[in-house]
């Protein structure tokens, strides 16, 4: 097998990889887990195979010696390698913990063995300048059991709060610092002079010599603070690898002088390592200035773009950019060539990769964040398709002369000729990523209220001045929760959410703090306001419990506030004339919640004798028998991954409902007692969400805490008694996390329960009607009168797909009144119960004392659940309904047709 045949075969994971990383960016919306998968695909996926490859191929290199095992060898660590790595993604998707373990092993055993493999071929090497540096990828090998040993400790998710924070920093430091930091220094000493055709000058190696004892020294402090729960200690730690990675970055800056970069690959591998360079001292910094392990771990992840996208997809590309040709091989003309198509547009990819991220990582509007993310995933996938070209001319250039001139030869012509071009061109792109980032969504940049205070005719005069005020959002309030400003004064207000959960500040004129994750804070420029307005947090019932605040518009003869005095809260005004605007945060999610006070509801669209959607399926209302792992009890391993969906709950009517699992009701359920049921909470909402299991009994402190969009928890209980219990979200406010989608019911069947011929589940729940498309009306959700209420969550649906029997069949039905609100009376029309259990013990069992008793309702409370049991002696359409007849005709009926047998 050629070199060049080789290399390409080797690369078809790391192309898979990377194929994979873009799609699933492309769909994360609807993608589980999908912020841990982008960032996996390519750093576990992408990046570690290339790592593999390389490292091995630069060893042969400067050992100038084969490797134990040659290529044979190194197919089984590849191959074990990405079976770990898949392993280790279905592990972590499917919350399957084992499978993560046995990924994580392959991936740690892979590296492993590639350094016992390094080390033995350097032992009987003859003596190299560079073959020192083969001990960087020894080092690099050596420190990633470490990192995904934490990593496969944090994907159990039974760590408390701040040995999470722990292991994550130590996850952090191990595989990005450790495994690819590494990896990437030793290789720069040799390829950033290869890539630039400059000499490596004595000082330079001496730089690479100093560099690596450096970087281990600070890797191992950052262990012991992890250990040891030192965590000043960890800014020590990362301060030494900056330091190593700052004697690198001199060099380089060092060669550049004589050689400046003029390829793709130069550009970019330069940018990367300068992004390298600043996420280790960020890291450093925001370790060191958290107040906890817990907070340390949330502020970091801010780095993720930065460190995933900035450092690694940079100098991944940058370097496949310069040893594709030269693995390609077929002759110099040949190199040119494939090299030529490497490096088409790359100045212009360079400067949309980096322009794009630092607009990501800035404090500007969501849609502009967005739309950056789009511009720098495009020049990140071009790659992609140039070097499948460059594959492709490679092939059909091999006899061929080649043709133009070779990229970076000091050509005249292209874009290395125009780079004043290249850069306009990208300049204007991201200037065009702002504009259509502000258009989108005008009131995140604060444009609102300064237009209409600028154009009213009552406006005062302005001062020239400026107060600024400091809000907390917190507790479900704002303080101060009245802010004085004087008349002409401009007025920004600076929000800090430090709460444990999602807030944000809209005010009535439309300027907005957009969501503040716990933690992030954002400026609200309010212009110079001419009238006193109100403002409030958007989040789902956050304005109803409270959280409002009121600014008032002094008259300058009443305040000392028009000469820089304090404001009436006591809070100090800064008089400046500097524009101190910065917004940043999303409009999306749950905003819809609190605009339907003056919208119009869906309900006026309801029509109970219309019919469903095309495609429409009712809710398979089959109760499945429970999951068992034989005569003992089993475990149970349910994933609920919070969802935003927008559904038809009513023929005609849709909303927009927070779920768990994509449904409402929520999945079922159902077990023994004696039974685990490990839980994992995933919030790919936009706001935060938790769970509450009625099914448990254990103190709710931790696991029923709100966690934020992106995080996920484990909530394991066993169940020790017997019932249909319900689970439902449990942040503040209940009802409208409930009324919205947020219930189901959990099944412990009572222990000799009988089987039947039939088992069916209905959840009773209210919608309490937004706009068409929207959220729940958390005024209408306050009257406490509701505009539908269901079975299994779309009104009459069982008339339009009625359940099923047969005659003389026992059918049991199981209910379970999610409320929020209202009780139920559960009937059969025409049906008569003998046997009727609630809330833990039968009410009636095989016609109770007598015989002959029966029973012709269910009633049950908010929350309470329990089942009945009939035959049917005749066939026939019997109505399936709540005998409380206003909900019966607000949805909360449907049939049962009995055919004969």
């Amino acid at each position: 097998m050629t070199r060049a045949s080789w290399h390409l075969r080797a690369h078809i994971p790391v192309a898979a990889w990377l194929v994979a990383a873009v799609v699933v960016t492309l769909v994360h919306r609807q993608v589980a887990a999908s912020g841990w998968l982008m960032v996996h695909l390519l750093l576990l996926g992408a990046a570690s195979t290339a790592i593999l490859v390389w490292s091995q191929h630069f060893a042969d290199t400067l050992l100038r010696r084969p490797a134990p095992g040659g290529r044979r060898g190194q197919v089984v660590r590849l191959a074990a390698h990405s079976l770990g790595a898949l392993l280790v993604v279905a592990g972590v998707v499917g919350v399957r913990w084992p499978l993560t373990i046995a990924g994580g092993v392959l991936v740690a055993c892979a590296a492993l063995v590639q350094v016992v493999v390094i080390v033995r071929q350097g032992r009987g090497a003859l003596p190299s300048r560079f073959g020192a540096l083969v001990r960087y990828y020894v080092a690099a090998g050596a420190t990633l059991p470490v990192g995904v040993t934490a990593g496969v400790l944090l994907a159990r998710g039974t760590a408390g709060d701040e040995l999470h924070g722990r292991l994550y920093v130590a996850h952090l430091t191990f595989t990005l610092l450790g495994w690819v930091g590494l990896t990437v220094l030793g290789t720069l000493l040799v390829l950033w002079p290869t890539v630039l055709h400059a000499r490596i000058e004595p000082q330079d190696a001496t730089a690479g010599t100093h560099a690596l004892p450096l970087a281990l020294a600070g890797l191992g402090v950052v262990a012991v603070a992890a250990v040891s729960d030192l965590r000043p200690l960890v800014g020590v730690g990362l301060a030494a690898v900056a330091a190593a990675v700052l004697l690198v970055v001199v060099m380089m800056v060092r060669q550049a002088r004589t050689a400046a970069p003029r390829t793709y690959a130069g550009w970019s591998v330069g940018a990367a390592t300068a992004w390298f360079l600043g996420d280790v001292v960020a890291f450093g910094v925001l370790v060191v200035v958290a107040p906890s392990w817990t907070a340390a771990a949330d502020d970091v992840r801010v780095l993720v773009a930065p460190f995933a996208v900035g450092f690694v997809a940079q100098v991944l590309l940058g370097s496949l950019s310069y040893l594709m040709p030269v693995v390609l091989g077929g002759g110099p003309a040949v190199s040119r060539r494939t090299a030529a198509e490497l490096d088409r547009g790359a100045l212009v990819r360079v400067l949309l990769v980096n322009g794009g991220l630092a607009l990501f990582v800035a404090p500007v509007p969501s849609a502009v964040r967005v739309l950056a993310s789009m511009v720098v995933l495009g020049a990140l996938a071009a790659f992609l398709v140039l070097a499948a070209r460059a594959v492709l001319a490679a092939r059909a250039g091999a006899g061929a002369a080649a043709t133009g001139t070779a990229p970076g030869s000091g050509s005249d012509q292209g874009l290395h000729a125009s780079r004043a071009g290249a850069a306009a061109v990208a300049v204007a792109v991201l200037a065009l990523t702002v504009v259509g980032g502000v258009a989108v969504d005008p009131t995140a940049a604060g444009l609102s209220l300064a237009a209409g205070t600028q154009a009213s005719a009552d406006a005062p005069a302005a001062t020239g001045l400026t107060t600024t005020v400091a809000v907390e959002a917190g507790d479900m309030r704002f303080t101060p929760d009245r802010i004085e400003v004087p008349a002409g004064n401009r007025l920004v207000l600076q929000v800090t959410n430090t709460d444990t959960t999602v807030h944000d500040l809209v005010m009535a004129s439309g300027a907005t703090s957009g969501r503040l994750a716990p933690g992030e804070s954002a400026d609200v420029e309010l212009g110079v306001p001419s009238a006193d307005q109100d403002g409030w947090c958007s989040v789902a019932g956050h304005r109803l419990m409270g959280m409002t605040l009121t600014v008032v518009v002094l008259d300058t003869g009443t305040s000392q506030l028009a000469e820089g005095g304090a404001s009436g809260d006591g809070v100090p005004a800064t008089a400046t004339a500097t524009d101190h605007a910065g917004m940043h945060g999303d409009m999306t999610g749950a905003d819809a919640a609190t605009a339907t006070d003056d919208a119009t509801s869906a309900a006026a669209d309801i029509d109970m004798s219309a019919d469903p959607a095309d495609g429409f399926r009712s809710h398979d209302a089959t109760l499945a028998p429970a999951e068992s792992d034989g005569d003992g009890p089993t475990t149970h391993h349910v994933t609920l991954t919070v969802q935003e969906v927008e559904r038809e709950v009513a023929p005609g009517i849709t909303q927009r409902l927070w779920t768990f699992g994509g449904q409402a009701p929520g999945p079922v359920l159902h077990g023994a007692v004696g039974d685990t049921f490990v839980i994992t909470l995933v919030n790919d909402g936009s706001i935060g969400h938790s769970v509450d299991f009625h099914a448990g009994a254990l103190a709710p402190d931790d696991v029923m805490r709100t966690i934020a969009p992106g995080e996920r928890l484990t909530y394991t209980f066993t169940a020790t008694r017997s019932g249909i219990w319900m689970y439902h979200c449990s942040t503040m406010p209940m009802s409208a996390h409930i009324a919205n989608g947020m219930a189901g019911a959990v099944v412990i069947d009572p222990p000799g329960l009988p089987a039947v011929d039939r088992e069916y589940l209905l959840v009773q729940s209210e919608y309490y009607l937004g706009p068409q498309g929207g959220e729940v009306d958390l005024t209408r959700l306050a009257t406490q009168v509701p505009d539908l209420v269901t079975f299994n969550g779309y009104a009459w649906q069982y008339r339009h797909e009625p359940l099923v029997a047969r005659t003389g069949e026992r059918v049991r039905i199981w209910v379970l009144d999610a409320g929020p609100n209202r009780p139920s009376a559960f009937h059969v029309v025409g049906g008569q119960f003998d046997t009727v259990y609630r809330e833990g013990d039968w009410v009636l069992r095989d016609g109770g004392s007598t015989g002959t008793g029966g029973s012709q309702v269910l009633a049950l409370q908010p929350a309470e659940g329990g089942f009945v049991e009939l035959t049917f002696p005749q066939a026939g359409t019997y109505s399936v309904v709540s005998h409380i007849m206003g909900d019966a005709e607000k949805g909360a009926a449907g049939s049962l047709v009995v055919t004969d047998r």
